[in-house]
């Protein structure tokens, strides 16, 4: 999954977006609202985890245009040191799915971010199971018939994406829209390359030819009874 930080607060941009990349999550960072929403306008983000003290649009503003995108479906998560009911109560009349005060523990804004993309589908599910596998993002453990599978965090958020659309084809561009983040290049071969070292893995825990190739399309995750 895919999540743009805005926060200009350099420390805390940075130590967010290691820990959201510790957990699989594809990771960009803007320093402003100005830069947030011309990331916007072309990647489809899953959530933004907005600030709302910005030094240049408001950070209210930012939420305002997210919502007014036809067919918006970006969660907004408020990170802030506003903390006044009446401040509160702005952000979500703007269109924020949730708001967390600072300070705020990482744990608890994983769990709150988990809960937001839930809210669409089993997308902020902390465990998944298909075709025999287990996954718990809450605990970034795979496991097929009780045996672990060791993972990067990339062959991680790869595996979870395709398990939360079991039997969808998935294209290339797609895979780097929500799994990768901006410092991907679209021209190397690293699609193929993390793929082909998942299956493997896969393989070796006993799922064959669990992700399959769509000539020309793409790939797909084979739903097994």
């Amino acid at each position: 999954m895919r999540v743009l930080i805005v926060e200009d607060e350099a420390d805390l941009a940075d130590a967010l977006t290691v820990g959201l990349r510790r957990e699989g999550y594809a990771v960009d960072a803007a320093p402003d609202g100005a830069t947030a929403l011309d990331r916007l306008s072309y990647t489809p983000y899953d959530a933004v985890l907005l600030d709302l003290n910005l030094p240049d649009i408001d950070g209210l503003e930012v939420c305002r245009a997210i919502r007014m995108e036809p067919d918006a479906t970006t969660r907004v998560l408020m990170l802030t040191a506003r903390d006044s009911i009446e401040e509160r109560v702005a952000g979500l009349d703007e269109g924020a799915d949730d708001y967390l005060a600072k300070p705020f523990a990482l744990p608890e804004l994983l769990a709150r971010l988990r809960a937001l993309l839930r809210r669409d589908s089993m997308a902020g599910s902390a465990v998944v199971e298909v075709s025999g596998l287990r996954l718990d993002a809450a605990r970034h453990e795979v496991a097929h018939d009780e045996a672990a599978l060791d993972l990067t965090s990339k062959e991680f958020a790869l595996l979870r994406y395709f398990m939360l659309h079991p039997g969808e084809v998935i294209s290339t561009e797609r895979l780097l829209d929500h799994v990768w983040d901006e410092h991907a290049d679209p021209f190397t071969h690293t699609v193929r390359v993390t793929i082909s070292n998942l299956r493997r893995k896969l393989r070796d825990a006993g799922c064959d030819d669990l992700i399959e190739t769509v000539v020309g399309a793409g790939y797909r995750l084979r739903q097994v009874v």
